[in-house]
């Protein structure tokens, strides 16, 4: 609501705001000041602490953090402020307190008070000290002191300091204006010093510019200092300098500098000079509603509310003393409607309450003046500044009274246009700040005014505020016109249904756009008085909207609401839109068809249901007119550039809704149009802008699918075989075609196609779908085609149905269910990555939905088609996916493996271990678990470790996780693995099983960077955390020999860094196995320390000298000081051949045979 002047509108969080759960209500409430006692403690120690810097800093922060709690509850505070205020005033008051232990005391007070610091303080408390009643001369005694020197006065010595501190640029500058107002205005100096000090003033302000930023500091202070100086002063004494101060002030032509803070005081000062201007008198001829209770409101009928009229409180007999208004009220009046037009919003907020209050004291005709200068402000040439500044005028007038009966007529439509206002600029729009100023309007007239006084209006505004409730884009304006609603209701008690609607249309209702547009909207034209306003605004503000959302949600809301007024809607509604949906302006054209499709399913719907024809409400011209669209785009190339990224998702929604509705188009011309639509969108998705394609294919899918089941159908439930013929093969051969974005178009076209256009052609379209989905070297990038592929392949089998012995041409069989198997499953290994990242995400979380779907169908219907083998493979397969290392794909994979083990309608048939899986993941928790968090999804993976069938996959995925980047991942991954292997250290037939499938997960993925890099990663921390710790005290382990020599030939010709650096680490691991082990780990290590990168050797010294210390047994001791001094002391980034001498040392030293340089030749 306009700046915050609505009962609750600022106190919620905007539409869409995400708050950790429990914010909003977990505020603490406070009973007591509890920390007196810390408190003291702090302030007693500051003459001990100020002088380290530190210390210092921890007090001041430990005192701010505890004031800080009683933010919200001061008042627990008052009984201790006088003890704390005392302790801080006896600090500044010692005469013995070095500057730094003062200034650190008035910290304190600042935090105390949340005012300014040291001079800030000190300027009020000067402020307060000018209010007592005595004479400054007293203070002054004898002024000649004893040098002979006169001493300055008192009171030119306080208006020195305020002087000084009114041209600084710091907050003390507000304090000096504060001091200046309770100062000037004492009689003693105000006959003494304030001509002297108004010129001062004036000529600062006229030498001062608010092009340079010393002149802009200058001019804020004086214009503050005379705005407190004639808001405090004596209209009396102010009068004689008013003109004055109004000249310099027109003089500095505010209005056209860039600085919104100058503008605003100048606005500020030019109000109180208007106001010093014309007598404080409170106008009598003001309107007064009288006593107003809201009990009475409620409970008033509409007869009472009519013989509730009073008359204006103006007594044409009482007239009002008569006398004249200076001419210079018309300049400032002027200056303030100006104002009003300001760019921001502070300005305008300030001559609107200007306005208001000098029309206050203005005589009644002059007042009327005013207001129709004002109501200037709300033509069309004027901006959305001026319509802004003039709502807010208008509610300050209505607020005080100001705004009289007689002129309400005039005011309403202006509102009305206002609560609409919304202009177009660029890809955008301005007037959301309109509206809402013009709900405050609103607000603020239900409680000015009696309902008798607003009877007339309240159709138009009860129906203008539901509009805006409800289908305002922006939130705010939504909640306030819902607050303006709801004050209506309690003030006026004339709305109609207002209990009811206020209800459903709350504060925290509105805020979600879509619910109101699709549920309160239907709800609340359910009462006739708002039915045709909702619908009119939705046609003609609504779907010519510059935001597509707003457009679509528009005809959304026109088929829920077509139920309440269906005869309106065919007779008015729908010729109005058919001549906008092939018109001129691209966003009406688009919104007027999306509208017409909405409109007409509805109206048959609801035709059917009431069994009438289906063309019962349509005339012949409505479907002559329907089926036009899509030719007069097509004759006037309306399908083609930007424009067409709109207009062919539009026309499709238009054939899929006229094809549900069952239109009497069969045999019409017009479905060859429509069929050549669908696919020319779908060969035209490599040129429209990829933020538009995926709508327009979804678009024409749904078109294609509706459109083949309505008119492609014959009486015997058949297709046309030469049409069949045509379309199958055409959508096929489109599946090769060379662009991605058609074969994804086709891909799901085919998979939307009815049974009666698959059967007999089953085998030719999954073959077709079964290519698409192959990886080869010219479309390893398509991996957008492959996910769709596979997504069609699984909606091909929901539509064609299962019959075991059936042909595979017709059915999903025998014959054919291995092979479509085989297909999905192979999407599950797609690893492809290009400069969008792991594309092939999209594939395997693809492949993953569709193996669920078929697999689901196949149990429903011929479970005995699933074998054990791939009711294994999908298991497995999940599990790996379950415990890689993107949460996105983690999550999709861990809730497909636990549909599929708790699906009981019936069992999946041949899940491996099914019951130990249900104990791990038990039913309950199916729906609670999140497998996005890493922290719950990793400790219950890891259990399958356990289980033979399932222990290869899950490490093959571990490996990835506990190997990755991601901080969170890699942690609790990492955490749940090294548990499990504790778990399991005594069993040493597990512990051999682990590490017999953890060699052949690194020998399977030899040089696959994809899982090598992070398997060396996990191997080097499983090794520091004595995971293989049961077979180091045995010599040649084998499980040590074979990952030696996997790890050695993994990095074998290897330049990549990272595979480097944690191969190093899973050697320094080995060291810890007994044997000859020993001997050929160092003579690796070595080999590394000589390695062509720098890096390398740097890192290979630095982990070889950290491995000796943690392995002492490896070193003789008697050597062990002067090989650590090689390792530490030697640059290892040196020049090779300096390198290799210190290496070929610590060999001689640790018996190591010296690696040997080999030529290249003979490499």
């Amino acid at each position: 609501m306009a700046l915050g002047e609505m009962d609750g509108a600022a106190s919620e969080p905007e539409e869409g705001g995400s708050q950790e759960p429990g914010v909003i209500s977990a505020r603490n409430i406070l009973e007591s000041f509890t920390e007196s006692q810390e408190v003291g403690g702090l302030i007693g120690n500051l003459k001990g602490v100020f002088g380290d810097l530190v210390t210092r800093e921890m007090t001041v922060e430990k005192f701010i953090g505890i004031m800080d709690k009683y933010q919200e509850q001061p008042h627990l505070l008052d009984r201790h402020l006088e003890w704390m205020m005392n302790s801080l005033l006896a600090i500044v008051r010692d005469n013995g307190s070095p500057p730094p232990l003062v200034h650190l005391a008035f910290k304190f007070l600042y935090i105390i008070t949340k005012t300014w610091e040291t001079r800030y303080m000190l300027l009020l408390w000067l402020s307060m000290i000018c209010l007592i009643p005595f004479d400054l001369a007293r203070f002054d005694g004898n002024i000649i002191s004893e040098e002979g020197h006169a001493r300055v006065p008192t009171m030119d010595r306080i208006l020195k300091i305020a002087k000084c501190y009114l041209v600084v640029s710091d907050k003390a500058r507000d304090a000096a204006a504060v001091l200046v107002s309770k100062f000037i205005v004492r009689p003693d100096v105000r006959q003494k010093r304030m001509p002297d000090f108004l010129d001062w003033t004036l000529s600062m302000l006229s030498k001062s510019s608010f092009q340079t930023m010393e002149g802009t500091v200058v001019m804020n202070g004086m214009l503050q200092a005379l705005a407190q100086l004639f808001k405090h002063g004596k209209r009396e004494d102010c009068l004689p300098y008013a003109a004055t101060v109004l000249e310099c002030l027109d003089n500095c032509k505010l209005s056209e500098s860039n600085q919104m803070v100058l503008r605003k005081l100048g606005m500020k000062l030019v109000q109180r000079l208007g106001l010093t201007f014309v007598k404080p008198k409170v106008a009598k001829w003001r309107y007064q509603r009288g006593c107003r209770s809201l009990a009475a409101n409620l409970q008033a009928q509409s007869s009472v509310v009519q013989n509730q009229m009073i008359t204006v409180a103006a007594n044409e007999a009482d007239e009002e003393e008569e006398y004249d208004i200076p001419g210079e009220i018309e300049n400032v009046v002027e200056q303030l409607l100006v104002g009003l037009k300001d760019k921001d919003t502070i300005v305008r907020w300030s001559a609107a309450k200007g306005i208001g209050r000098i029309t206050g004291r203005l005589p009644k005709e002059l007042a009327d003046d005013v207001i129709g200068s004002l109501l200037d402000c709300f033509s069309f040439q004027e901006t959305d500044n001026a319509w802004h500044g003039g709502c807010l005028a208008l509610a300050e007038l209505g607020r005080r009274g100001l705004l009289l009966p007689s002129r309400i007529s005039d005011v309403v439509p202006v509102i009305l246009k206002a609560l609409t206002y919304d202009e177009k600029r660029g890809a955008c729009s301005v007037g959301s700040n309109v509206r809402d100023a013009a709900c405050y309007v609103c607000w603020a007239f239900a409680r000015a005014y009696d309902p008798a006084e607003l009877i007339p209006f309240i159709s138009q505004i009860s129906s203008a505020l539901v509009i805006a409730a409800v289908f305002d884009r922006d939130v705010n304006c939504r909640r306030a016109a819902s607050a303006a609603f709801q004050e209506n209701v309690g003030r006026q008690g004339t709305f109609p249904h207002g209990i009811d609607i206020l209800t459903a249309a709350d504060y925290f209702a509105v805020g979600n756009r879509v619910n109101c547009y699709l549920t309160i909207s239907v709800y609340i034209a359910g009462f006739p008085e708002y039915t045709q306003p909702m619908i009119d605004h939705l046609v003609n503000m609504k779907i010519n909207h510059w935001d597509s959302v707003i457009r679509e949600l528009s005809t959304k809301a026109l088929h829920n609401l077509t139920q309440r007024a269906p005869e309106y809607m065919a007779n008015v509604v729908l010729p109005r839109l058919l001549p906008l949906s092939v018109g001129t302006d691209l966003h009406t054209r688009h919104g007027a068809i999306l509208a017409c499709a909405e409109i007409t399913h509805a109206l048959c719907k609801l035709a059917e249901e009431n069994n009438r024809s289906i063309t019962y409400y349509f005339n012949e011209k409505s479907l002559e007119g329907l089926k036009q669209i899509h030719q007069e785009l097509c004759s006037r190339q309306l399908y083609r550039g930007l424009g067409g990224e709109l207009m062919r998702p539009a026309v499709c929604t238009l054939i899929e809704k006229l094809s549900l509705s069952k239109m009497p188009f069969r045999g019409d011309p017009i479905i060859g149009g429509w069929q050549w639509l669908i696919n020319d969108s779908l060969r035209s998705l490599p040129l429209v802008s990829s933020s538009a394609r995926q709508h327009i294919k979804e678009s024409a899918v749904s078109a294609l699918a509706a459109l083949c089941n309505e008119y492609y159908i014959n009486e015997n439930g058949e297709a046309d075989p030469a049409l069949q013929d045509e379309l199958v093969t055409q959508y096929v051969s489109e599946l090769q075609n060379t662009e991605e974005m058609i074969r994804c178009g086709f891909s799901r076209a085919l998979g939307a196609l009815p049974r009666f256009l698959l059967k007999g052609r089953l085998q030719q379209v999954l073959e077709g779908l079964k290519k698409v989905t192959l990886i080869s070297p010219a479309d390893v990038s398509f991996a957008e085609a492959r996910r769709d592929a596979l997504i069609a392949i699984a909606k091909v089998c929901q539509t064609i149905g299962v019959n075991g012995e059936g042909t595979q041409e017709e059915y999903v069989c025998k014959d054919n269910v291995t092979q479509i198997y085989a297909t999905l499953l192979s999407g599950m290994t797609d690893y492809t990555t290009d400069s969008r990242g792991d594309v092939g995400g999209w594939v395997r979380e693809a492949a993953m939905t569709s193996l669920m779907e078929v697999t689901l169908l196949l149990v429903q219907n011929e479970a005995e088609l699933i074998n054990a083998n791939i009711c294994k493979q999908i298991m497995c397969w999940l599990a790996q996916q379950s415990a890689e290392k993107i949460d996105k794909f983690r999550a999709h994979a861990g809730s497909v493996f636990l549909t599929l083990l708790h699906f009981d309608h019936p069992p999946v048939p041949h899940i491996p271990h099914r019951e130990e899986l249900e104990r791990i993941f038990p039913r309950s928790e199916k729906e609670t678990l999140n497998w996005n968090a890493a922290s719950e999804a990793f400790p219950r993976i890891t259990q399958l470790l356990g289980l033979p069938t399932y222990q290869y996959y899950v490490l093959l995925g571990l490996s990835v996780s506990v190997g990755g980047l991601t901080e969170t991942t890699l942690r609790h991954s990492a955490q749940s693995l090294f548990d499990y292997m504790k778990k399991i250290q005594n069993d040493s037939s597990a512990m051999e099983s682990f590490c017999e499938t953890l060699l052949k997960v690194f020998e399977d993925n030899l040089r696959n960077d994809r899982v090598s890099v992070p398997l060396l990663t996990m191997l080097d921390q499983m090794l520091a955390n004595g995971c293989f710790d049961i077979f180091t005290m045995q010599e040649n382990q084998p499980f040590a020999v074979k990952l030696f020599t996997l790890c050695k030939e993994e990095i074998k010709r290897s330049k990549d860094i990272r595979k480097l650096r944690s191969s190093i680490g899973v050697f320094c691991g080995l060291i810890q196995f007994q044997g000859d082990m020993r001997e050929k780990v160092l003579f690796q290590l070595f080999l590394l320390l000589c390695h062509p990168f720098p890096v390398i050797r740097k890192t290979t010294a630095s982990q070889v000298y950290e491995m000796l210390i943690t392995y002492s047994d490896v070193v003789d001791p008697a050597i062990m000081d002067e090989v650590m001094t090689i390792l530490s002391d030697t640059n290892w980034e040196a020049e090779l051949p300096v390198v290799r001498e210190k290496r070929n040392c610590l060999c001689d030293l640790m018996k190591v045979p010296k690696p040997q340089l080999v030529s290249k030749s003979s490499a």
